[in-house]
């Protein structure tokens, strides 16, 4: 079941998360993930080949607002295949899922809103194929409306610990307001989540990369993702706990903020070792904490950490349950926190990022829509002044002017400091 769709962080969370699942059946792992660069390209390939695929195109908009302008190398643009996929929807030979969310709290940051729908979505169908080919169960409509509406109660419970997550915002804004780091030191799919958290950090808000950093118990070896061991690529690869011990803990400050991501069904040894490692350097230390009622984490655990938000669960004990729900409740508390924190930076200004890089067409548009938002400009305005913060010049070409936006961001990410807060001040 190769996964393909503008979320593919969210793809490959849930292919080892499931994968899981199937290994615990002894069945064959049959799920695995595409991180899709081109998603039009994928969706073009699956329509030429109706006889063996089924494409799905998963996103938050309508159809008609799909874009239409030119992709790098190909002689289609997205709209063309999003229209195509609605054609064929006609006869069930594909299908278009595009729920209407509303506006994110932060405009244009779909990790969020976008990013969860995208969760309960995929998951809802992972679990109905699970349920019924390895569980011989029957899956009904009303068994699929049943998990997604779940969802409610995950939310209704993890913000029932809004003074906790409260706390944990302010923590962390804190520390990047003292240029520190903040550090996520997760377990299992928790790790996960951590890790994809603090990677949205940087496109988003224009973070460095060391400014939210997740690592993983185990590192790759957990991931397991398909090419292995890639700390060899550099330090923005470097993910498991005994790298945060041999490369970070050393230089740990007061000032760093520390935050461990864990269940009752962890190592609590582990958990609680690496812990007192921390402690040793620094009192900030938080952690987010998931147990259940009949199977809840010691007092003494938790008494290790200054902030915790603890979450004892009272529904299904079940691992197939129990898991996803930890995992979606985790995703929002990091969303709230690492969000919550670049505000406090001053990432935001008026629910708009203001600091993004320009590293795709969607966020060269949304750059020229925030430049108009605020400084009253016309877009043509806007836009000329993005060109000349790319290609630090006034006197821009024609060839500049007229080339595709492609070529724009492709330029954009040779540099460093091509952002929206930059732009502001070249106009007016």
């Amino acid at each position: 079941l190769p996964l393909t769709c503008a979320f593919c962080r969210i793809a490959f969370l849930l292919v080892t998360s499931f994968n899981e699942m199937v290994k615990a059946q002894k069945q064959k792992q049959i799920c695995s993930y595409i991180i899709a660069p081109f998603v039009a390209g994928q969706l073009d390939f699956c329509l030429k080949h109706l006889d063996v695929f089924t494409p799905v195109l998963l996103g938050f908009n309508p159809v008609h607002m799909a874009r239409s302008e030119p992709m790098q190398d190909c002689s289609f643009h997205f709209k063309d295949v999003a229209e195509r996929m609605i054609a064929e929807q006609r006869h069930k030979k594909a299908f278009v899922l595009n729920p209407v969310l509303g506006a994110e709290a932060i405009s244009g940051s779909s990790r969020m809103k976008g990013g969860s729908a995208t969760k309960i979505i995929l998951e809802s169908i992972l679990l109905a194929g699970h349920e019924a080919a390895f569980r011989g169960k029957r899956v009904t409509p009303e068994c699929i409306s049943a998990w997604i509406t779940a969802s409610e109660m995950v939310y209704e419970t993890t913000y029932s610990h809004s003074d906790e997550l409260a706390a944990l915002i302010h923590q962390a804004g804190e520390s990047l307001q003292m240029k520190a780091h903040v550090y996520y030191i997760g377990w299992q799919t928790l790790g996960i989540i951590g890790l994809t958290d603090a990677s949205e950090c940087v496109p988003t808000f224009g973070a460095d990369f060391d400014d939210i950093r997740g690592f993983i118990n185990n590192g790759f070896r957990e991931m397991k993702n398909k090419e292995g061991d890639l700390s060899f690529l550099g330090p923005e690869f470097v993910i498991g706990h005994k790298d945060f011990v041999d490369t970070i803990l050393p230089s740990l400050s007061q000032n760093d903020m520390m935050l461990f991501l864990f269940t009752v069904n962890d190592d609590l040894h582990e958990v609680t070792a690496l812990a007192d490692q921390v402690r040793r350097r620094t009192s900030n230390l938080h952690a987010i904490a998931h147990d259940l009622e009949k199977f809840t984490i010691p007092e003494t655990v938790c008494n290790m950490f200054g902030t915790v938000l603890h979450i004892t669960w009272s529904f299904s004990s079940e691992e197939v349950n129990s898991r996803q729900r930890w995992e979606l409740s985790t995703k929002w508390c990091l969303n709230a926190i690492s969000t919550g924190a670049h505000v406090l930076k001053g990432k935001v200004y008026m629910n708009y990022m203001i600091d993004l890089r320009v590293t795709n067409s969607k966020l060269y548009r949304r750059a020229i829509n925030i430049l108009q938002r605020f400084t009253g400009c016309s877009k043509g305005e806007c836009e000329r002044a993005l060109l000349r913060a790319i290609y630090s010049t006034d006197d821009l070409s024609e060839d500049m002017t007229s080339a595709d936006v492609w070529k724009h961001t492709d330029a954009a990410n040779r540099r460093d400091q091509v952002r929206t807060r930059l732009f502001i001040f070249t106009i007016c």
